[in-house]
């Protein structure tokens, strides 16, 4: 049913804000102005903001749902459909689950990653956010390729990034709290992944090969690609040459403008935003985007955190809002070949947002609508008329 958001302060594709209307028909935009119909359905958006839906390109606080606590596991359906109504709940309206498939055992082992994968396959259609699988893969994972090509092949998969977390993980089992984190999320003692680390390590020199067999997979399905942490120009490069231009979480300036510079993409946490520096003491994600080192804010690990980032630029001065939004909308859509959305304008899917926003506070969503359909509502009784 065709239906018109009246009234609105509504964020135009070049960033200015112009009070106008959207008509809305067959889950797309089809006119922008003063709407003209007076039979169709109407929402009233006078005094909101008006903005295209956030895409989340890397998202794994559904792990929280599926594993509460070390150890205590949940099925993957409840906790996809949770995770499902916490993302129209914080205006995320396109999502890329972050799904790592690991040599570990536990949470991120083989078994899970073929749960969430079969069921995420079997569920879409029933979710209110248009969800997708961002597969991260751990490069130690060898005897997953063969594996992980077919569901490349299959298109199960709609962005693939290259992981590798064995160093990291080395370096900190000399603490042994930390240890026994690592150990309860796998369901083993400390010296026996210690132990399974070390034989994993072995076989580092089995690595380049196996990338080299996925990336081009990949590059075959015309999926986009992204390297994950890296910690240097050089390692940029590298997964440059295999086709990632997508840079996630760049450890300092110097490797973000070596991604920038080569025609990369730079995704950084929009909780570093919210909180006003890296958790793990990397790049800080207000620097980023003050130096136009930042390309694509994602939620990381907490979802709220994605339109409070926007926001939190605006209001500390660090950009304006049109470059803020794009951040979480039109830049992340463009990272992955995405051309029907992100941005409000005929033709493009009604993924949009009804937001409370007054300078200098924080935002308070109003409406989530997902191709053309109302998903979360706050006020609704108070803003749609029949």
């Amino acid at each position: 049913m065709d239906f018109v958001i009246a009234g609105g302060n509504v964020l135009m594709p070049g960033g200015a804000v112009e009070r106008v209307d959207l008509t809305i028909s067959a889950g797309n935009i089809v006119a922008v102005g003063e709407s003209g119909s007076a039979t169709s359905r109407r929402w009233r958006a006078d005094g909101l903001m008006v903005l295209p839906g956030m895409i989340d390109l890397h998202g794994d606080a559904f792990e929280r749902q599926l594993m509460p606590r070390p150890g205590v596991r949940f099925a993957d359906d409840m906790a996809l459909f949770d995770t499902d109504r916490q993302l129209v709940a914080n205006g995320i309206t396109t999502a890329y689950h972050g799904l790592t498939y690991s040599w570990e055992p536990g949470l991120r082992d083989a078994d899970s990653a073929r749960r969430f994968v079969n069921g995420l396959r079997q569920l879409r259609p029933r979710l209110s956010c248009d969800t997708r699988l961002h597969l991260r893969f751990e490069t130690f994972n060898l005897d997953a390729v063969d594996e992980v090509i077919a569901w490349i092949d299959d298109g199960l998969v709609d962005l693939l990034a290259f992981n590798d977390h064995t160093d990291d993980i080395a370096a900190k089992l000399t603490d042994r709290h930390k240890l026994a984190t690592y150990a309860a999320r796998t369901g083993l003692t400390g010296d026996d992944f210690a132990e399974m680390l070390r034989q994993t390590k072995a076989r580092s020199p089995e690595v380049p090969a196996a990338m080299q067999r996925l990336s081009d997979a990949a590059r075959a399905a015309s999926l986009p690609m992204a390297s994950h942490d890296d910690i240097s120009p050089e390692m940029r490069a590298e997964y440059l040459a295999l086709g990632c231009r997508i840079c996630e979480f760049p450890l300092d300036r110097r490797t973000a403008r070596a991604a920038l510079d080569h025609g990369g993409i730079t995704i950084l946490g929009a909780p570093n935003v919210v909180r006003g520096g890296s958790h793990a003491a990397r790049l800080g994600g207000r620097e980023a985007v003050a130096e136009d080192l930042c390309s694509v804010l994602t939620s990381d690990y907490y979802y709220p955190a994605l339109m409070s980032a926007a926001f939190t630029l605006v209001n500390l001065g660090l950009a304006d809002l049109g470059i803020a939004w794009n951040l979480v909308s039109a830049n992340a859509a463009d990272a992955v070949g995405l051309a029907d959305r992100g941005r409000l304008a005929v033709g493009q899917r009604a993924d949009l947002l009804l937001v409370s926003w007054q300078e200098g506070s924080l935002p308070r969503l109003i409406a989530t609508f997902v191709n053309g359909e109302a998903v979360f509502t706050a006020d609704n009784p108070m803003r749609m008329i029949a």
